[in-house]
């Protein structure tokens, strides 16, 4: 196939599990870094590309948004698109990134909780750390955060996930784990109970249990928690409605109204962990809780799993007495999160490099659910989970078949995680959860076949 005297030598198997797009944007990125088609090769318009391969013109146009996000492709108003002059840092796409595919010992990790740190746009990363570090030496502690940070996530949580909220209702964190421990030592009582998802974020409960607070488990299904069995007593419930952890379904909005109804009733305070609630790929971000409920709702948010946690940067939107309970407490310990961090999301977000890679994230991960999610339901594996996020859920019917499988992939070089590990108590539910943003995608292509013959 041959466009204004540039040939582009693709082919699509409609027969493969991997989606048309992927097929696509993988056959043009590998083209422009072999040389095949260098910088300033003008490129078929996204209605020609589709009637030469014989696709629809959504498969074309999502090929070439992936590359523009990446940079290989650029657009010159009124004269069609380009293969850019310079590919991203001048080297080859399939390079090898550090903690990006394997450990030292060789083994893929595919647990859950690493985020696509190697799709960080390296120019926007270094000018952020410098812009960051040329501001002046603080001369005092900002205990609530810099305010250009609060104000920062003001903005993100508007534009992102619809939440209108004044900067001083926002508190800076070091994290999610970091902001419970605040809470458990700033709003709870040693010995008050606190209910957790079951299975739920095993790093939480511990964080309540170090702290003398007691926790009572609350069984999920495929609507989120379920409000009608959370304990009487409790003084406050920890959740992650957007997008359950670990098993990735999201809170109905019948259950999100029975959940604030009974907080509001029993005087019991809703912690909202969105831990990765922008990251939705068949619908917009759902509400936040906060939204629905500012009075009785504690908003957690990080940076963790849409940039790295390499910034130790997070938020907390809560009510004023919470508010004025973590300051103090931060006065009374001298603890506070690190304005570092802070500095660096301020000036990623003032250069909207941060709502770049989200769109960017948002569009490689979908493109690595699909891939994954394909191959398994090809072979009959089912799977659990909403679209959304960095991980899905395979199904097993006993602890005993969790254990093996888990030590058959670690033999084979792959590294899964268990659902058993997450329950606070006896455990009920057992499978594996498959992490999909920490490798690359060659890694995680490479790696489906493994993984297909030991769920199936």
């Amino acid at each position: 196939m041959t466009h204004s005297g540039t040939a582009l030598p693709v082919t699509l198997d409609r027969e493969s599990p991997v989606p048309l797009a992927v097929q696509l944007a993988d056959a043009l990125r590998q083209s422009a870094a072999t040389g095949h088609l260098r910088g300033g090769d003008r490129l078929p318009s996204t209605r020609a590309l589709a009637e030469r391969l014989g696709v629809s013109r959504t498969v074309t146009s999502a090929a070439y948004e992936q590359l523009h996000a990446e940079g290989w492709i650029a657009g010159r108003h009124g004269s069609g698109t380009y293969v850019t002059t310079s590919p991203p840092s001048d080297r080859p796409v399939h390079r090898t990134v550090p903690g990006d595919q394997a450990e030292p010992d060789g083994i893929l990790d595919l647990t859950p909780g690493t985020p696509w740190a190697a799709g960080l746009d390296r120019a926007a990363w270094r000018r952020a750390w410098r812009a960051a570090a040329d501001a002046p030496p603080l001369s005092r502690a900002h205990r609530a955060g810099l305010p250009d940070y609060r104000a920062t996530v003001t903005e993100h949580l508007l534009r992102h996930r619809g939440l209108a909220v004044g900067t001083g209702f926002v508190l800076a964190t070091g994290g999610t784990t970091a902001a419970v421990v605040e809470l458990a030592g700033a709003v709870f009582s040693a010995g008050e109970l606190v209910a957790v998802e079951e299975p739920g974020y095993q790093r939480a409960v511990e964080a309540l249990r170090s702290a003398g607070v007691r926790v009572a488990g609350v069984p999920v299904d495929d609507e989120g928690l379920q409000p009608e069995a959370i304990p009487a007593g409790a003084r406050a419930v920890y959740c992650s409605p957007a997008h359950q952890y670990p098993m990735g379904s999201r809170m109905s909005a019948a259950r999100r109204v029975d959940l604030v109804e009974r907080a509001r009733r029993d005087n019991m305070l809703v912690i909202e962990d969105d831990y990765d609630g922008e990251l939705r790929f068949d619908v917009a971000p759902l509400p936040l809780l906060a939204a629905l409920a500012p009075d009785v709702v504690v908003h957690l948010g990080t940076t963790s799993k849409i940039l790295t946690p390499t910034l130790g940067a997070g938020w907390m939107v809560a009510p004023p007495a919470v508010t004025s309970a973590v300051l103090s407490y931060r006065d009374r310990t001298g603890t506070r999160p690190s304005p570092a961090g802070q500095r660096v999301v301020i000036e990623l977000a003032r250069h909207g490099d941060l709502g770049r890679h989200l769109r960017k994230l948002r569009r490689e991960l979908a493109e690595r659910r699909m891939l994954l999610v394909a191959a398994l339901l090809a072979a009959d594996v089912p799977v659990l989970g909403d679209e959304a996020g960095a991980h899905l859920v395979v199904p097993f019917e006993s602890a005993e078949v969790e254990a093996g499988r888990l030590r058959a992939a670690e033999l084979r070089g792959i590294r899964l995680d268990g659902l058993a590990r997450h329950f606070a108590g006896t455990p009920t539910a057992f499978g594996a959860a498959i992490g999909y943003a920490g490798c690359s995608r060659d890694a995680l292509r490479g790696a489906l076949g493994s993984l297909v013959d030991l769920l199936r």
